[in-house]
């Protein structure tokens, strides 16, 4: 009763349209009743029927209002679009209505199925995307150690439940394939993954070779290439959150996975600019700024018993990781996964740099008996790497410092500890016991 009460009350009486006054890149000025036309309202504009796309109206979304005329963006190409096109109207509510039936399934930012396996179930309630974070004071706290089932993450940046980490690396180090490995070993009721940005051929191979068809069974994909428009580059951002929102708060724990926040800003920065903003650091405007806490705030500890453990990669540019949105991510996450691509260079998979990489829930989480080998593998690690320069050029003489000979011997050891194959997957325990007998 509820969702058909809802497909009432969305049910317009009157037509509402304007008409498109003029177009400068991918900005469309349309006027007529702007009253009605709220922020986030989508409106549908008609093509001429000669257009490639045999007249098929194109959904735009107001973003902005300028000198007496609405400011929108479409959702696809602008081939068949005039001046004086009539645009509809089509809704004000910027919600999307999933259910439990959509677990399986591939959507795109609109929420629609791209997977060829027929309509989706509309949910009772609807969820809206741009939703704000649970109450600060009425949160739960972060829950007991997650199991990601990655040595390196499990045993030196310990994730829990409900706590939100962001996977920091270059251009082609790795951080697909840690995804990927994340998406088969980590342990959660429920995984929403959002691909926004992505190459249109990785897409395929992710759902196949990565999650698998058991893997699909509990997750729903949404996907936005890097060829479709900005807004639904945006928009998957919101609806991946949307979802895993759902989730939550039908007591699930959810690992939610964005890849990547940096398109997700590219995006808003394409947006802010075409609607006349004036670019700040690196050409991002000031609303992409402010759109990253609001975006990962929505992660974390839910009000009841859900939450929603959140990991989200970074593209660093030009590998500089104080790069703008970089260094606003980090500030915003309860920790930071740092891959270099240096340890890529060298065949060490995953690339991750333990010493960079900081969980901020880490110090309570690990059980007490495996702190001081942790404490000691981290010593040798940072002690062999002060060194390196000089162990590796030959200059230094062994018996001249204990603790830097102790760093020798273990180094290579640790380094095959941290190494780890795609397919290969360590438990919380394991791994720490692991670490243990090595260390004696």
């Amino acid at each position: 009763m509820k969702a058909f009460k809802q497909e009432l009350a969305n049910i317009q009486t009157k037509k509402v349209y304007g008409r498109v006054k003029a177009v400068q890149g991918v900005m469309i000025e349309i006027a007529g009743p702007l009253a009605a036309f709220g922020i986030g309202a989508r409106l549908k504009i008609e093509r001429e029927q000669a257009s490639q796309v045999m007249g098929k109206p194109i959904m735009v979304e107001v973003v902005g209002f300028k000198e007496g005329v609405a400011l929108a963006m479409p959702y696809g190409n602008l081939d068949g679009i005039s001046m004086g096109s009539k645009a509809y109207l089509h809704s004000n509510n910027n919600d999307v209505s999933p259910s439990e039936s959509w677990l399986g399934r591939i959507v795109n930012a609109l929420g629609e199925p791209i997977d060829g396996k027929g309509p989706l179930e509309t949910g009772d309630e609807p969820v809206p995307l741009r939703n704000s974070p649970p109450p600060a004071n009425q949160r739960n706290r972060v829950g007991e150690p997650l199991d990601l089932g990655v040595k390196a993450l499990n045993c030196f940046a310990t994730c829990c439940v409900g706590q939100r980490l962001g996977i920091f690396a270059g251009s082609g180090v790795g951080k697909s394939v840690l995804m990927s490995m994340l998406t088969k070993n980590a342990s959660a009721d429920v995984f929403v993954i959002g691909l926004i940005g992505e190459r249109g051929r990785e897409v395929q191979e992710f759902i196949e070779d990565n999650l698998g068809e058991e893997g699909l069974k509990r997750s729903i994909v949404v996907v936005a290439t890097s060829d479709e428009a900005a807004l639904m580059r945006r928009q998957a951002a919101y609806m991946t959150m949307s979802l895993a929102e759902y989730f939550r708060d039908k007591d699930n724990s959810v690992l939610c996975m964005i890849d990547s926040i940096t398109r997700f800003a590219m995006a808003g920065r394409e947006i802010g600019l075409s609607v006349g903003e004036p670019p700040a650091t690196k050409g991002y405007t000031p609303t992409v700024f402010a759109e990253l806490p609001r975006l990962l705030e929505r992660a974390g500890p839910g009000t009841d018993k859900g939450s929603i453990t959140g990991l989200f990669t970074v593209l660093v540019e030009g590998d500089d990781h104080n790069e703008p949105i970089s260094d606003a991510v980090r500030g915003i996450l309860d920790g930071h996964i740092v891959m270099e691509r240096a340890i890529a260079e060298r065949g060490r998979y995953p690339a991750i740099n333990v010493l960079k990489s900081i969980s901020r829930t880490m110090p309570e989480c690990v059980p007490e008996q495996y702190r001081p080998a942790i404490y000691k593998a981290r010593q040798y690690m940072s002690t062999f790497y002060d060194m390196e320069e000089i162990i590796r050029m030959g200059v230094y003489r062994r018996g001249s410092n204990p603790e830097t000979d102790a760093a020798i011997d273990y180094t290579e050891r640790l380094e095959q500890f941290l190494q780890q194959g795609k397919s290969e997957a360590t438990s919380l325990n394991d791994g720490y016991e692991e670490l243990v007998q090595i260390l004696g």
